[in-house]
């Protein structure tokens, strides 16, 4: 790999839902894309068009959402969607609940957020990032007659390290990682560990030029070297088992 380009994708409007994201993306990539450059469309692009919005004014919050509103300052009725969109609570001992969503994914709130989201409404992960990725990919080929991976993301935190990076949630037409387990390095030691999760190093990347307040939901990474067989974003999940955090 020599170079790597970074290039948002701008004009994307407003999403609302029902729409075809497809069809709104297709007129903008028709001008910018190239075979091998890889599609990377914040997760709220895909929930929106899919409804997966929450009107707060509907929400009728619960004994447990009140008291922990009550005693961390936040709005009873957003913290009832977050225990909702819940699969498990992990930590509730501050103003942000650390819970496993039931995609299996570990977040801040259940993935619940309200940035860049119009009027008294939520916005929550999309139903199966997954095969939101796949039916994007799919549509996306059809439409630019050549096929482009997709990966999904969103931001999360980490345990060990403060800030926020982008992480892939959804996947399609790519490999999840790239596996360097087998290979020696330059001193000849045989790598043992070195898997690499490519689609959460890509969806980093294109934040970079995404930002959180420029309304530029998508971008394309070109110029990688794309290797294994295609999988999906719920590969990169790890299992319970091996979670020293749980």
């Amino acid at each position: 790999m020599d170079e790597l380009r970074l290039i948002p994708v701008r004009g994307v409007p407003e999403i609302q839902p029902g729409e075809d994201v497809a069809r709104l993306l297709a007129p903008l990539l028709t001008q910018l894309a190239r075979p091998g450059d890889v599609l990377v469309v914040t997760h709220k692009v895909l929930s929106k068009a899919e409804g997966r919005l929450v009107d707060l004014t509907d929400v009728q919050p619960s004994a447990l959402a009140r008291s922990h509103a009550q005693a961390w300052g936040k709005d009873p009725r957003q913290v009832e969607v977050v225990l909702r969109e819940s699969g498990s609570i992990l930590r509730m001992e501050g103003p942000v609940i650390v819970a496993r969503t039931r995609h299996g994914l570990v977040c801040a709130n259940a993935g619940v957020d309200r940035s860049n989201v119009p009027g008294e409404s939520v916005c929550l992960l999309p139903d199966d990032p997954d095969a939101s990725a796949s039916r994007l990919y799919q549509a996306l080929e059809t439409a630019l007659g050549f096929a482009m991976p997709v990966v999904i993301s969103d931001s999360f935190g980490r345990p060990w390290r403060l800030g926020i990076v982008n992480v892939a949630i959804g996947l399609a037409g790519m490999a999840p990682f790239t596996d360097y387990r087998g290979r020696t390095d330059p001193h000849g030691y045989k790598l043992e560990a070195s898997l690499m999760a490519t689609a959460d190093a890509i969806a980093a990347a294109a934040e970079l030029v995404m930002g959180k307040t420029d309304r530029v939901p998508a971008a394309l990474v070109r110029g990688l070297e794309l290797s294994g067989s295609p999988g999906c974003a719920a590969e990169l999940i790890r299992p319970g088992e091996q979670d020293l955090f749980r």
